[in-house]
């Protein structure tokens, strides 16, 4: 289905001929209409599919097509990160380039009192479309810095990622600052109790759109070490020895871990840095930039990198800790081979990841190759899997795993 099939308005769909927008991706296709309709929608899809066009498109037309007022925020987008936040406002600033009435502005924390101030003009201006990370905005709420008692729409972008960094208390605050007939929407990457628990008290009769989380690329060779805990630096030690350093992200379920992996990486002398959810601001901000810039191997990390940050080039993606989940495991591996290049994911599965694993390779399809371990390191545990017993270090043999506009 094309964009020019829905009922998107005509300045909409000339930034869209602009930008070489034609097919709706499915969740487009599925929520566009639905939000042009004025219906809540749960939205449930993986990042990579259009999602942010799917809220941003229907509601910047409705708000071109006039009937709001003109001194009041009229929608407000939640994102959990900085950066996902700064990319939402560049899709505004391209789907709004004909829309003489609509703007946007940006609202995160980590930055000086100069950009705090500037927000402040902004928001007291009645900027029709806000989007804020909830920290932030809640602490423009507290000063009176904006009224959300007349705000049209609200957006809660990765609600998942949103409750797994603590900010479920601040989005119910936000919420009961809004009117009740403000048009809601929600999407998620996942869909675990608490997300919806969430969109019962958050959403009116919605309409829920879900997508199957896809498979992951092909163009991702997929591999294993069945390993002990304490076998795992060692591992890495050797994977980096082969020569695969560059543009690398480790990712580890707690952050602690990744502060311990960080440590020990730079004992190797590996070139790297952690990010998690201590840091402030300024400093995720300063290490995402080193690492863009080439300026850092390898990136450790936790989920916070894991979904909604465009970085095309990463050469491998390790997985220190398997993901608790299929979505995730999904979500993190789709870091690497974008922009139609190769990548590698390989993962570290310990004895008590085992079970765990063996669900990923249910939802695969498939079972992820398994590499043997490096001489010296002794043996994998047993590896359950497809009804027998085998060893992860013998399975395998010892082969390296690796529109000018419309008229």
């Amino acid at each position: 289905m094309t964009f020019e099939e829905t009922k998107l308005n005509d300045n909409i769909l000339d930034a869209l001929y602009d930008m070489h927008f034609d097919e709706m991706t499915p969740i487009q296709e599925r929520c566009i209409p639905e939000i042009l309709n004025g219906h809540d929608v749960l939205g449930v899809a993986q990042t990579g599919t259009g999602k942010t066009a799917a809220y941003l498109l229907p509601i910047l037309s409705l708000l071109d097509d006039g009937g709001y007022p003109e001194d009041a925020i009229n929608c407000v987008v939640m994102s959990p990160t900085r950066e996902l936040a700064q990319q939402i406002d560049q899709a505004m600033e391209g789907f709004s380039y004909y829309l003489d009435d609509v703007s946007s502005i940006a609202v995160y924390g980590g930055n000086d009192g100069t950009r705090f101030d500037q927000e402040m003009k902004g928001l007291r201006g009645g900027a029709p479309v806000v989007i804020a990370t909830p920290g932030r905005l809640l602490s423009h709420l507290k000063v009176g810095n904006l009224d959300l008692s007349r705000t049209s729409f609200f957006v809660l972008d990765e609600a998942d990622r949103m409750l797994d960094m603590g900010f479920s208390d601040d989005i119910l605050q936000i919420n009961a600052l809004l009117p009740r007939n403000c048009q809601r929407v929600m999407f998620s990457a996942t869909m675990p109790a608490k997300i919806r628990e969430l969109a019962v008290t958050l959403l009116h009769d919605p309409v829920e759109v879900k997508l199957k989380v896809s498979r992951p690329a092909d163009k991702i060779h997929q591999t294993a070490y069945v390993c002990y805990e304490p076998q795992k630096l060692a591992i890495i030690q050797h994977i980096f020895k082969q020569g695969n350093l560059q543009r690398v992200i480790i990712f580890c379920g707690k952050k602690e871990r990744v502060k311990d992996v960080t440590r020990e990486l730079k004992r190797m002398k590996i070139n790297c840095a952690a990010m998690h959810s201590d840091l402030t601001q300024p400093e995720r901000d300063e290490v995402m930039r080193r690492f863009k810039a080439g300026h850092i191997d390898v990136l450790c990390a936790t989920d916070i990198v894991s979904r909604g940050i465009d970085i095309d080039d990463i050469h491998m993606v390790l997985n220190y800790d398997v993901p608790h989940d299929d979505e995730d495991y999904v979500h993190r591996i789709g870091r690497t081979a974008r922009a139609e290049r190769d990548g590698e994911a390989v993962t570290l599965v310990s004895d008590r990841d085992i079970r765990r694993f063996i669900q990923i390779e249910k939802f695969l399809g498939k079972e992820v190759e398994k590499t043997p371990l490096p001489e010296g390191l002794g043996e994998p545990p047993a590896y359950q899997a497809s009804g027998h017993k085998s060893s992860g270090g013998r399975r395998h043999g010892h082969g390296k795993g690796r529109r000018g506009r419309r008229k």
